[in-house]
């Protein structure tokens, strides 16, 4: 079974999902592109659990397909998964089908099978980036999310959307542009070394001198920091999110944005280890500003969708910050982080979207009262919201707790600066529920109603896997840990993974010891 092309199937079910979606017989509601939508959302499952079934963990990228495509450029057809990529995929097929379930009927305001269209359109491209092998094809479906993205927000959502689509698009092209520079130079470089090749292995293999990799740094850093997002280039975030629907934010900030992060693992350090090093100063400092502002200037947000896109600039600042401290304990903390952020931000996300409905008002100095009267609401708003914070028991705090123990043993002042975002996020999390859920009943919400079965099982398998992992990270560990360790030896690093599940001291007295 391990011959079957598991990986394009997997990119293949939604893809070919959403073309049949988008020619669907337009109707009321479009009952018809909502359940065919959500039907090859959840197929995608099945090649999933074909790849997790035959993924070995520690043996490397496994399940490659490799077929030649453009010959004169050297670039290839090649897919293939290691651990950082299956925890990616993973969360991505995973939130698909909970999006589309959350948003049953927000997205009757519009065109409803364009909407699950563009939803399927998306996972594509991004199952595609995430199981790429080849730095051109990587970069070809890095571009084409672009495309679902910008749609999904210009179409959807509240007014001044296309605004914000158009700021988004300017933004990534921008970023594109630059990496592509880039693209080129390893072209360059792959056919002065003998013959030109995009395959990942084959650079990998290549010894590039230490002012090329720093110029070809550059252009994939800039790229993935725009992506992530990462101060400065964060200002598309919040613009993005207050405008676009719920179900579209948890698409572009829970699995798109992980693109930058995956990149910068996956080419900075895997590529160009040397000036990853070079540059690690500097973005050191630009991860703390992000931590450390991110939060401050959630803390003075009204608008509901506002705080939680700013929120995750501060959650990025501390997945960067553990990629670039260049330790076993800090990379695998941030993938972790990685796949925690993307649980616990849907989460939120999609409960702020069932409050929306229901208020009619993103303000949160609006609201009040609310879990006197939807009290299941306000309850799975505080349970993702203290998943948000860190806290302990659910799964953000162990890669969180991760990051900034490395950080402390990168620098004593590195772990103290990202530190406050723990107490940071404990207000602006706790200030926005207590000015949204306590307090008197206000009279205009007096009616409103608590949530449904549909809502309550979009957000349940998110909370069940924060409070799963909170206290069984390690599964999760095993998969990620080999993957880092690769990626951490082209940069000369060699640690002990992390285990956090410990054991307990040998306490059995030496032989020939006084008892």
């Amino acid at each position: 079974m391990s011959d079957f092309p598991w990986l394009t199937c997997l990119i293949l079910v939604p893809l070919v999902g959403a073309v049949v979606t988008a020619f669907l017989p337009s109707g009321p509601g479009e009952p018809l592109a909502k359940k065919v939508g959500l039907g090859f959302a959840l197929a995608t499952l099945v090649p999933a659990l074909g790849v997790a079934a035959n993924y070995n963990t520690g043996d490397g990228v496994q399940l490659t397909e490799t077929h030649e495509w453009i010959s004169l450029f050297g670039a290839h057809y090649a897919l293939g998964v290691d651990g950082l990529s299956l925890v990616m995929v993973l969360l991505t097929v995973l939130l698909v089908p909970l999006v589309m379930i959350a948003s049953w009927h927000d997205s009757d305001k519009g065109n409803t099978r364009v909407f699950f269209a563009w939803v399927l359109g998306l996972q594509a491209m991004s199952l595609a980036v995430f199981t790429a092998t080849d730095v051109f094809l990587f970069y070809v479906v890095f571009e084409a999310t672009l495309i679902p993205a910008y749609f999904l927000i210009s179409g959807f959502g509240r007014e001044g959307r296309s605004r914000a689509a158009v700021k988004f698009l300017l933004y990534q092209l921008g970023g594109g542009l630059v990496m592509l520079a880039s693209v080129i130079g390893l072209y360059v470089v792959s056919s002065d070394a003998g013959a030109p090749s995009y395959l990942i292995s084959d650079l990998a293999a290549l010894d590039i001198d230490e002012t090329t990799q720093r110029w070809l740094f550059l252009g994939f850093f800039i790229a993935f920091a725009i992506k992530a997002p990462l101060f400065p280039v964060h200002t598309w975030l919040a613009d993005t999110t207050e405008k676009a629907t719920t179900g579209t934010s948890v698409l572009l900030i829970c699995i798109l944005d992980k693109i930058g992060t995956y990149g910068m693992l996956r080419f900075c350090l895997g590529l160009l280890p040397e000036a990853s090093q070079w540059a690690t100063p500097v973005v050191i400092v630009l991860a703390l500003i992000s931590i450390v502002y991110g939060a401050l200037v959630a803390i003075g947000q009204d608008d509901l969708l506002r705080l939680i896109g700013l929120t995750s600039l501060s959650h990025f600042g501390l997945i960067v910050l553990g990629i670039f401290v260049f330790s076993s304990q800090g990379s695998s903390g941030a993938v972790l982080y990685m796949f925690n952020h993307g649980l616990a931000t849907a989460a939120l996300f999609l409960i702020a979207g069932y409050v929306i409905r229901r208020t009619g008002t993103a303000s949160i100095s609006a609201m009040g009262g609310l879990e006197k009267t939807a009290p299941v609401l306000a309850g799975v708003f505080l349970v993702a919201g203290l998943a948000t914070l860190g806290m302990p028991g659910l799964s953000p705090f162990v890669s969180e707790i991760m990051v900034l123990i490395a950080a402390f043993g990168y620098a004593w002042w590195a772990g103290a600066i990202a530190v406050t975002s723990i107490v940071l996020a404990a207000i602006y999390v706790l200030w926005a529920y207590q000015r949204m859920m306590t307090g008197p009943v206000r009279p205009e919400y007096g009616a409103v109603t608590d949530l449904d079965k549909r809502e309550v099982g979009a957000v349940v398998p998110l909370l069940v896997l924060l409070v799963v992992f909170g206290f069984f990270p390690q599964p999760v560990l095993d998969v990620i840990n080999p993957a880092v360790d690769d990626i951490l030896t082209q940069v000369g690093v060699s640690d002990d993974p992390p285990d956090v599940v410990g054991t307990l001291p040998d306490t059995t007295p030496a032989e020939g010891a006084d008892q």
